[in-house]
């Protein structure tokens, strides 16, 4: 089978390679998996480039995220599921926890209880997307910030991926966004999907806009991407006692100098009018979820991904050999369609 395959850390273009690797044999609890599409995110790149949370063992195959495959075979003792079967794999790895096998590859072993079965309704696109974006637009205004019908939620970013799954959530739940951007010309469009206010850095002062939209109640809840000066101007827009959850720092794409990854927050915002700024990264969050709960997030965003609550961008498939097209397009600014590196067939002979 073919894999993409890193020998170090490095530049992604640069440090992977395509690769003839044996079909892995599932152990006791897993099932092999034929991956028939898998999604290219900055993040997997970042984890290439030494630059994330975690660090894999090198040689390490690409891909740590999700993908959507068939099972071709069953391990010893592992229950509820068959061979056959369509299955989101949500191949995060957990932090603290072992690692799991990168998703560039035709086939791989997975946990079973980390597989979730998905309609054939549901694209291969779609399904292959399902186990980050959705979930974590879910996680962050469900879970982590609980936000209610009525309330103003403020997030940055609202035009990547998950700000336009935040706002379809939103929208669907009955929660106000007012949502940043930095470009004059996405503020239509981010209307258009659904934003009832949109706030364009470029000519805009963030902190008086919020002021001036949300009035004496202010906006007590708020999602941060960028972080730096932004996600500071975030902090400051908040009333008394607000919350901010940190998931992401755009402005600080290519940075690879830790100390470079700021949030310059004043601190009488912090300690006189007691405002929360805390993080959040869907890795830890696998980490300290049960199997059990975890499928049971992914199972509602399977529902709300099927039934048309939320809409994820179709995606542009790559065969594995275009491995350096599908990388150049993960990072181009407004890019459009995610790319994804898919797969044909499901049969293997004499590669084991």
């Amino acid at each position: 089978m073919n894999a993409l395959v890193a020998d170090q850390v490095g530049e992604p273009s640069e440090v992977l390679r395509l690769e003839s690797r044996p079909v892995p044999t599932p152990d006791f609890g897993q099932a092999l998996i034929h991956v028939k599409a898998t999604p290219v995110h900055a993040s997997d790149l970042h984890v290439l480039r030494g630059r994330y949370g975690f660090s894999p063992e090198f040689p390490a195959v690409g891909g740590h995220m999700e993908c959507v495959g068939r099972i071709e075979a069953l391990g010893p003792d592992t229950e509820g599921l068959r061979i056959g079967e369509r299955v989101v794999h949500a191949a995060i790895p957990a932090v603290p926890g072992p690692q799991v096998a990168g998703t560039w590859q035709e086939y791989l072993v997975a946990d079973a209880r980390r597989l979730l079965p998905v309609p054939g309704r549901l694209s291969d696109s779609d399904a292959c997307q399902l186990a980050v974006n959705p979930l974590t637009a879910l996680l962050l205004v469900a879970r982590e910030l609980d936000a209610q019908p009525g309330e103003w939620l403020l997030q940055t970013a609202a035009g990547s991926t998950v700000g336009r799954l935040v706002i379809q959530l939103a929208r669907h739940l009955g929660i106000r966004t007012i949502n940043v951007v930095r470009r004059r010309d996405a503020v239509e469009e981010i209307k258009t999907l659904g934003g009832d206010e949109v706030i364009c850095t470029a000519d805009e002062d963030l902190v008086q806009r919020v002021a001036e939209i949300a009035g004496a109640t202010g906006v007590h809840k708020a999602l941060d991407c960028v972080a730096g000066d932004v996600g500071a101007q975030v902090s400051q827009a908040l009333a008394p006692g607000g919350e901010l959850v940190v998931y992401g720092a755009l402005s600080t794409h290519r940075q690879t100098d830790p100390a470079a990854l700021t949030i310059p927050l004043p601190a009488r915002s912090v300690i006189y009018e007691t405002k929360t700024v805390r993080g959040f990264w869907l890795n830890r969050w696998f980490g300290t979820t049960s199997p059990a709960d975890a499928l049971d997030a992914l199972s509602e965003v399977r529902a709300l991904v099927t039934d048309g609550v939320l809409t994820i961008p179709e995606g542009r498939p790559f065969p594995l050999e275009r491995f350096t097209e599908a990388l150049a397009l993960a990072e181009t600014p407004a890019r459009g369609a995610k790319p994804l590196f898919v797969f044909e067939g499901g049969e293997h002979d004499g590669d084991r």
